[in-house]
């Protein structure tokens, strides 16, 4: 992990120092900020390969954060917070989050979850933009990592647009969502199949009425499928 750089973003001055000291000890470089607008500035300034913010902040709350990270970048994110209701976590993968841990955390839970979000997203950035997913009134492109509706760009959150294209580029093959979590979300990601589902059903919103050449389907009982129409 030699010139790795972690973003923290935590008012929490005892747990950022105690991850500070961590990840530093697994070679990677490690800054902390401690508000919701030093982070963003911050972001714009170091340039992290990955992010850990925390939802509760003074002048700028994490979700204010992550949302305008998001407009402009899709650097790994993964939210850190004692905030643990299921509301919560979805509010933060609905807008852009990686991943969310729960506080308190074992940092070998972290580190695990910080390697294998890096590892997804070099992936990705590693696609070719001759890869690019077209159907009718749909183009998805992972190297851009751009959705385009009736030649129109869409605002996305990463994680949905990876969830799309991984459907569309295996169209009329049925995934159940442990499939889906493996093969998007990584093996190792300790989430649950809920996940699936809120993107799946924040994906529908963007795409209802833009064709109907294709459909994004729920096979009852095993999970979804990207499905060509006649």
């Amino acid at each position: 992990m030699l010139d790795t750089k972690i973003l923290v973003i935590d008012n929490d001055h005892s747990g950022c120092e105690s991850i500070k000291i961590y990840f530093e000890n697994e070679g990677y470089e490690v800054k902390t900020v401690s508000d919701g607008i030093e982070g963003l500035n911050f972001f714009k300034m170091y340039e992290p390969d990955i992010v850990l913010l925390d939802v509760v902040l003074p002048k700028k709350d994490g979700y204010q954060v992550l949302r305008e990270i998001r407009e402009n970048s899709s650097k790994p994110i993964i939210m850190i917070s004692a905030k643990s209701d299921v509301i919560d976590k979805v509010l933060g993968l609905e807008l852009g989050a990686d991943d969310y841990v729960v506080k308190p955390f074992d940092m070998k839970e972290l580190s695990s979850r910080v390697k294998a979000v890096l590892r997804r997203y070099q992936v990705h950035t590693k696609q070719s933009d001759d890869e690019v997913i077209k159907f009718e009134n749909i183009e998805i492109s992972l190297q851009k990592y751009e959705l385009k509706l009736r030649g129109r760009s869409v605002d996305i959150p990463p994680k949905e647009l990876e969830l799309l294209y991984f459907l569309a580029s295996n169209y009329n093959r049925v995934f159940t969502r442990d499939q889906l979590l493996d093969k998007v979300w990584g093996f190792d990601y300790l989430g649950d199949s809920r996940t699936v589902d809120v993107h799946v059903k924040r994906l529908r919103e963007k795409l209802e009425g833009v064709s109907d050449k294709w459909i994004l389907k729920t096979v009852w009982g095993v999970g979804y499928k990207f499905e060509l129409l006649n």
